[in-house]
């Protein structure tokens, strides 16, 4: 596998979870893609098959062997790098731990609201000169998260419908205090990796939606064995097959064209004069203003 420096394969759909996501029946004409970005590299190289007759790419959030930390992970030039190779929709696959007591571990959540508890990550692509507001008032494209819901229930899957995602820092989990304060704000599930993704996503005019495996209850819950590394682990290891079974069912669900708002993200979102936008800047980032910056 490889790419010599031809032309780039292209995936309308793709798909950001652990390692071996991609190893499921029905996957073909695969491909290895080693890119950079302006954003330096991505976390691995993605790989690109076709899945349903859908071109479709898969990007291990951490590195093949999980070598990259939640708080060092190059977001931006993951998102980048899968918008250079005409990625539409994003469906992220992320670990979670469980704030409610009806979602038990080994169930799956489709959440639709966010909260932004991590500090200090690069959350845009802009700055420097291009200033852009978008809007983020419903963080997931409602279209594409009800595909992920209908994908579940085909799968046979366990999920839940909705639910707010707390997006924390790390790489510690959570002090007992901190669990009960997100549990006292209504709050679903609790994960590291859903911020900046969404954020960057949705600037790159790309459709995102997160299947959140939950892996534990975290920390809140008397009388349960609070989260832990060995904890996780073992229940991803069980969501994979579950996970491979909703990502078959949902992407030949995934609609051809698309009627969000999501493509359209930056259309009225960029502020600054395109006149006093420094031309470099231009350049780095035509990738995504490109198309607004024609006169």
């Amino acid at each position: 596998m490889g790419n010599l420096g031809g032309s780039l394969p292209e995936a309308r759909i793709a798909i950001i979870g652990g390692t071996g996501l991609e190893e499921m029946d029905g996957l073909t004409h695969v491909q290895e893609v080693d890119l950079d970005t302006p954003f330096g590299k991505p976390s691995d190289a993605i790989l690109v098959g076709r899945l349903a007759g859908v071109s479709v790419a898969f990007l291990s959030r951490h590195g093949r062997g999980h070598r990259i930390s939640p708080s060092e992970l190059p977001a931006r030039a993951n998102i980048w790098a899968l918008k250079s190779l005409g990625v539409k929709r994003i469906v992220s696959i992320s670990a979670v731990g469980s704030l409610k007591e009806e979602i038990e571990p080994l169930h799956l959540v489709a959440p639709d609201q966010l909260i932004d508890r991590t500090r200090g990550r690069p959350s845009t692509f802009f700055g420097d000169g291009v200033v852009a507001h978008v809007a983020f008032a419903d963080p997931f494209c409602p279209v594409l998260r009800r595909v992920l819901v209908e994908g579940c229930r085909a799968a046979g899957a366990t999920f839940h419908d909705g639910g707010t995602y707390v997006v924390m820092e790390g790489p510690q989990f959570s002090t007992r205090a901190e669990s009960l304060l997100y549990r006292s704000w209504g709050a679903s599930v609790i994960g590291m990796t859903a911020l900046p993704e969404a954020k960057l996503a949705r600037e790159a005019e790309i459709c995102y939606a997160t299947l959140a495996c939950a892996t534990d209850y975290d920390c809140w819950r008397d009388g349960y064995e609070s989260v832990s590394v060995e904890l996780v682990v073992a229940n991803l290891l069980k969501n994979v097959a579950v996970s491979q079974r909703v990502v078959q069912e949902v992407v030949p669900r995934i609609p051809r064209e698309r009627a969000c708002s999501c493509g359209t993200a930056l259309k009225n979102a960029i502020v600054t004069d395109p006149g006093r936008i420094p031309l470099s800047r231009k350049r780095e980032l035509g990738l995504l203003i490109g198309k607004y910056l024609v006169p």
